[in-house]
């Protein structure tokens, strides 16, 4: 008896490449409602520098090809769009500086940030939709969108804004204290990062409220208290 011929196995499909949309967008403009703002921050992870956020009010009519979640386009693609969004919508940004951090905690300093970043446009929203999961003290209707800088173009603006003024700040900063390497890796949790800390100790920028430089500085507080002990 013949054999059966075995069947040609199936490829799996491919799945779709999720990109950001200006749907919730155009059905809020059909009802009525304009301006509305996308917002998201930059920056709540890093060891140091401030967090940064911002609001965009995107001109339907001239919407940036190619824009998307921010943590999905290399530099060069970031800093394209990023003049594009600023020649073409209402923009604003604010930070959350380290000593607001060390103060209130990153989530706390992230949410007054882009409650202060949407303020700051030049014309006020009746919507605001912001990334994540909670919802911003802005004074106006707010929604918040989780992976919103995926979903949606007004959001992805906003997560490009931030991102490309947070590491244009942090290169600048890390001119001001060379050593610690910010300008290449804008304050993150990296080994050149923690090798610099053990060298060089925080500078001025260290969120002290952040576990490894709080470890940092509570080991170099021990050292000078028993520096002090020893004869000379």
């Amino acid at each position: 008896m013949p054999r059966l011929a075995k069947p040609t196995p199936r490829l799996p499909l491919k799945e779709s490449v999720l990109r950001p949309s200006f749907r919730r967008e155009r059905r809020l403009m059909a009802k009525g409602v304009w301006p509305i703002a996308g917002c998201d921050e930059a920056g709540r992870g890093p060891l140091a520098g401030p967090v940064v956020a911002a609001a965009v009010i995107l001109d339907p009519e001239r919407i940036p090809r190619g824009l998307n979640d921010s943590k999905k386009l290399d530099a060069e693609e970031r800093a394209k769009l990023y003049l594009k969004i600023c020649a073409t919508a209402q923009v604003s940004v604010a930070f959350g500086s380290t000593e607001r951090i060390d103060r209130d905690n990153i989530l706390r300093a992230s949410l007054w940030a882009l409650g202060r970043a949407v303020k700051a446009l030049p014309m006020k929203p009746q919507k605001v939709f912001v990334d994540g999961n909670i919802k911003i003290d802005c004074g106006c209707d707010c929604e918040a969108v989780v992976s919103g800088d995926a979903l949606m173009l007004s959001i992805a603006a906003a997560s490009i804004v931030a991102k490309v003024t947070r590491d244009r700040l942090m290169q600048r900063i890390g001119l001001a204290h060379p050593g610690y390497g910010f300008e290449r890796h804008m304050g993150y949790s990296v080994p050149e990062h923690f090798r610099a800390l053990q060298a060089l100790g925080p500078c001025v920028h260290h969120r002290r409220s952040f576990a490894p430089v709080a470890e940092k500085l509570l080991s170099g507080a021990a050292d000078e208290t028993v520096a002090a002990l020893l004869p000379l």
